[in-house]
């Protein structure tokens, strides 16, 4: 008769732990990839918009990271089923970790996927101004009445100087320069593979559950 619990009465604890945890933070992952990756897509898209579909590849590649959580969640949630077979604290901390090992994984490609990605793609404006003769000679003009005025503190400049060094000094890249998307595709490739590696870690995990003793 399964109608009874069997196993360790808190052992489900550190399984559904486990399972929320595969979830959460892969999709935390996923999310912080999608969202610093499609800010420079979005930026690129203003100056080279011909661009936008060929640099919406980070954006994909993050969105995966949350299918890994939810294959992990899936298998550790259809695992505890107490009535049916005795669960143990052993399987509860094989799920758990197994949660952890997926879930942090994918937490830290989607970290990896969206810096890269929103610098592989992304092409601030000044740094394309900086690049054309006419419009260059545009900017340098508005200095010089900003100067000539006088009416512009020097801590407006400092913060003017603050806010864009950044854009002026390290442009985006394929914008400016499209070899460089293959480069960018090879390390989101690899950044990727570590929630691979998480995936193939919690499923091995996850299958460790049921062997602490024989029923």
């Amino acid at each position: 008769m399964s109608s009874t619990f069997n196993g360790d009465e808190t052992a489900p604890f550190f399984g559904f732990l486990g399972a929320a945890a595969a979830l959460v933070f892969s999709c935390m992952g996923a999310a912080y990839g999608t969202a610093k990756s499609g800010v420079g897509v979005a930026s690129m898209g203003v100056m080279r918009p011909e661009l936008v579909m060929k640099s919406i590849v980070p954006v994909v590649m993050a969105g995966v990271l949350g299918i890994y959580g939810l294959i992990i969640a899936v298998i550790i949630s259809t695992g505890i089923n107490p009535k049916a077979k005795s669960y143990y604290l052993f399987d509860g901390y094989a799920h758990l970790s197994s949660g952890l090992a997926c879930g942090l994984a994918g937490l830290s490609a989607g970290m990896a996927i969206g810096i890269v990605g929103d610098a592989g793609v992304r092409s601030v404006s000044l740094s394309v101004i900086g690049r054309n003769g006419e419009e260059s000679g545009e900017m340098m003009s508005i200095l010089a009445e900003i100067d000539e005025s006088k009416n512009c503190t020097i801590l407006t400049v400092s913060m003017f100087l603050a806010c864009f060094a950044d854009e002026l000094l390290f442009p985006r890249a394929n914008a400016q320069q499209p070899k460089l998307f293959v480069g960018m595709i090879l390390i989101l490739i690899f950044a990727e593979a570590l929630a691979l590696y998480g995936l193939i870690v919690g499923i091995i995990l996850s299958s460790r559950a049921g062997q602490s003793r024989a029923d």
